[in-house]
């Protein structure tokens, strides 16, 4: 199982996406760590219907991005990326901007008490 891992700093540069003649989809971006007292250029991918998930941000938003790292061997040379899965945009002051599922309140228990239970 792939661990996970997040960083958070301001987006620097999306690229575009890259088609293979194969239907494998990639597109990179680089997200500078500016917490650190050197800051860092990291770059990421997302793959093939994550692209999309990179539409909605522009260069300069504060962003949160979860990422597993991966590795291979090709041609005699190891390889690894940052492939990331989900970008949140944050705040300025780093909390997360997406909103927080609120619990429906439509739903009454009373509703089941006549049905039998599958179980």
């Amino acid at each position: 199982m792939s661990k996970s891992f997040e960083l958070e700093g301001t987006l620097k540069e999306v690229m575009d996406t890259m088609t293979f003649p194969s239907g494998f989809a990639k597109r990179e971006f680089v997200v500078t760590e500016d917490d650190a007292r050197y800051p860092q250029d990291i770059k990421f991918a997302v793959v093939q219907n994550n692209c999309a998930l990179l539409d909605s941000f522009q260069k300069g938003d504060r962003v949160r991005v979860t990422f597993s790292l991966r590795g291979n061997l090709y041609k005699g040379r190891y390889y690894t990326d940052l492939q990331a899965y989900k970008i949140e945009r944050l705040d300025p002051d780093g909390s997360s901007s997406e909103p927080i599922p609120q619990p429906a309140d439509t739903f009454q228990p009373d509703d089941l008490a006549d049905e039998d239970m599958p179980f």
